[in-house]
């Protein structure tokens, strides 16, 4: 009996000691290891409501670089910045919050730090991007005015027209935040000139569900994925759910199609369990032209 006992007791410590070294490698891979990585992903989206002008459209999309989150400084932002100059891609799209206003264990860098970093990227890309609600509660005309002196086109309910390489021409509009931003979808797809398609740039993905069928593809940021993998949760991969917290990657909602950034930063807490900071490699292709 008495050596049942012992067994038992043995058995539940290296069951604690098991448990406890478990919780160590999680914290110790969420604070430590994961926000300090960068994954490069590539995505093919095949699009209704594209033109077969732009087949092959490469775009890298980066969103919430909250740079000054913990494992997440200029020496990171640098490491973004080489790979997407590294990039074949034909432009790169900004999805918002780029200071942080809160983070546990974070620095608060100023715009104007940040956006010298982003300089090599407009000597080589076009670049466009819109305001997160982050950049706003840090002053957002401070924030677009230093972007926009490092060559960054950034949109507030304006559109532009985009062309590349190889005879293709589309429409880039970016919509302003949804908690801050002051949105005004009908107003920037009222400024879209002709039949070219269209992509629409914001920040908060709960937008989406506000966009026009006409427009192309919606591009947003925000959720960073929830930080945490978000098929812990009860989230549908692949499906847009309004109001989640944990959207990531390529989403459809009917003939409608989203992507969301998982993103490069943290905020809140300085934590990431499989959802590693991303480059999104979009290439768009006609949804006609696809099999």
């Amino acid at each position: 009996m008495k050596a049942r006992t012992r067994t038992r007791h043995r058995v539940r410590q290296w069951l604690l000691r098991a448990l406890a070294l478990g919780v160590l490698v999680m914290l110790a891979w969420g604070f430590v290891w994961e926000p300090g990585r960068l994954v490069e992903r590539d995505y093919a989206i095949a699009l209704p409501h594209w033109t077969p002008a732009c087949d092959g459209l490469r775009l890298d999309v980066i969103a919430d670089t909250h740079t000054g989150s913990p494992r997440n400084g200029l020496d990171h932002l640098d490491r973004v910045v080489q790979r997407l100059q590294a990039s074949d891609s034909d432009a790169v799209l900004m999805a918002g919050d780029y200071v942080i206003l809160s983070v546990f264990l974070g620095k608060y860098v100023p715009p104007e730090i940040i956006a010298t970093h982003l300089k090599p990227l407009t000597a080589r890309k076009q670049v466009y991007a819109v305001l997160g609600n982050h950049d706003w509660w840090k002053d957002g005309p401070r924030v677009r005015k230093a972007l926009e002196g490092a060559g960054v086109v950034v949109l507030q309910n304006q559109a532009r027209e985009v062309s590349v390489q190889h005879g293709c021409r589309f429409w880039i509009a970016g919509i302003g935040d949804l908690l801050e931003g002051s949105p005004d979808i009908a107003g920037t797809l009222a400024q879209v000139r002709d039949a070219a398609p269209v992509i629409a740039l914001t920040h908060e993905p709960d937008l989406f569900a506000r966009i026009p069928d006409t427009v192309a593809l919606t591009i947003a940021g925000h959720t960073h994925g929830g930080q945490i993998d978000p098929r812990l949760f009860r989230d549908d991969p692949g499906r847009f759910v309004r109001g989640s917290h944990f959207l990531k990657g390529y989403l459809v909602d009917g003939d409608r199609q989203l992507f969301v950034s998982p993103g490069i930063g943290t905020s809140i807490l300085p934590m990431r369990i499989g959802v590693p900071p991303e480059i999104s490699r979009l290439t768009l292709r006609s949804a006609a032209d696809s099999p």
